[in-house]
């Protein structure tokens, strides 16, 4: 597979060696400082995309001009930009999200199957950690958890607490971040009923898993359809 790589970060780094030990060829790798070389750039099997939300003009000219799928992983973006993402998919295959573990897209089928059953007797709370570095929080993670627990967006999300808060509203959900040392990231979801409290939580060892998940995407979209993909149901076969 032929592959335009943007974003020459630690996680573009780990993807272009992790993708030429497997075979496939890096046709470029991008930076923010050469991203002109998209405006001249012929069309790839894929792009992967793991830069910053600034690069995103350069990147949907690109696409738009050669039909090339983009499997994106960049996070912070806000809303208007991620309606950018979903015009693109009218040009060629794209998929967005914010974390491509193959632990966390399970995660998110088991809350989509439990909350239903769980709520409203559960209070829910989100708590997600990350190493000192990460810029963004909540976590694209995080929120991505959310959307499996409250796809129709009837809770209200209370970015922590501080002060005399009063009594928990029951349709409310706390979503807490933490940052220190060199954590790769930690999610748990934490579901409080009455005489008893279930978690379930995801720990990633390092940035491999995300660039495995990643790569596995990005074969299962190269030759797809033009459309907006979901990375679940392009791995569960959906």
């Amino acid at each position: 597979m032929r592959i335009v790589l943007i974003g020459r970060g630690k996680m573009g780094t780990l993807i272009a060696s992790t993708a030429a030990e497997a075979g496939d060829e890096i046709v470029a790798s991008l930076g923010h400082e050469d991203l002109e070389q998209l405006q001249t750039l012929p069309q790839a099997d894929i792009a992967i995309d793991f830069s910053q939300p600034d690069a995103l003009p350069a990147v949907c000219d690109y696409i738009r001009r050669t039909g090339t799928p983009l499997l994106s992983g960049t996070t912070g973006y806000n809303k208007r930009q991620m309606m950018q993402l979903d015009e693109l998919a009218e040009s060629a295959p794209v998929l967005w999200s914010a974390n491509y573990s193959l632990g966390i897209a399970v995660f998110r089928r088991m809350l989509s199957q439990i909350t239903g059953t769980l709520r409203p007797e559960f209070d829910i709370e989100i708590e997600e950690t990350h190493h000192n570095q990460k810029a963004d929080a909540p976590s694209g993670t995080a929120k991505l958890l959310l959307s499996a627990i409250d796809p129709d967006h009837t809770l209200t999300p209370v970015y922590g607490r501080e002060g005399n808060t009063g009594k928990r509203d029951p349709n409310e959900i706390g979503i807490h971040a933490l940052r220190g040392g060199t954590v790769a990231g930690t999610h748990t979801v934490h579901f409080f009923g009455p005489d008893e409290e279930l978690e379930i939580t995801h720990r990633a060892g390092s940035r491999q898993i995300f660039v495995n998940g990643a790569l596995r995407a990005a074969h299962l979209l190269a030759g797809r359809p033009n459309g907006m993909y979901d990375l679940e149901k392009l791995l569960f076969g959906e």
